[in-house]
């Protein structure tokens, strides 16, 4: 199954094959090989209208999912047709996280990537809302961007280590 990545932004220059790789082997580590994910780059100001919308927050942010299936927390969805193999849409607020990028000097790209990650674990039903549930998400992320970096030989870790 695909990752279709579409770039709804023009702040930011996005190097869209590097991300979609990245993503496609995050999905592989979670065992979702077989399912589509849509991944929309998105500027603040589509993201600021999405988080109002649906989070009842009129600010920007740098990712928000929509899970395509509602599951139990880490397990994959059970689709009956082959049209429901899909996990949803995840909205990158890249323009978001350059800005943070340049606050931090963090990377770019493996911000980017990390924050995929958590929208991925998102679409599988893990959230971050309690201590538990954050300890329980974090652990996921962990584990998908270690097999990414085993991959890769990159270093990524989950951008969510202070949160609680």
């Amino acid at each position: 199954m695909s990752v279709a990545l579409r770039n709804a932004q023009r702040a930011v220059p996005v190097r869209r094959a590097p991300l979609r790789r990245a993503v496609c082997a995050l999905r592989a580590a979670l065992g979702a090989s077989r399912f589509d994910v849509g991944l929309v780059c998105a500027s603040n100001a589509l993201m600021q209208r999405l988080n109002d919308a649906y989070r009842h927050r009129p600010e920007p942010t740098d990712v928000l999912s929509f899970p395509f299936h509602q599951v139990v927390v880490g397990e994959l969805p059970r689709p009956r047709c082959r049209g429901e193999y899909n996990l949803g849409d995840i909205f990158l607020g890249v323009e978001y996280i350059h800005q943070q990028c340049r606050e931090t000097g963090e990377d770019f790209y493996d911000v980017l990537t990390v924050t995929a990650a958590h929208g991925l674990c998102h679409l599988l039903g893990y959230r971050h809302d309690t201590k538990p549930e954050w300890e329980q998400m974090y652990q996921k992320e962990a584990q998908i961007l270690e097999e990414l970096n085993r991959l890769t030989g990159s270093r990524l870790r989950p951008l969510t280590a202070g949160l609680f």
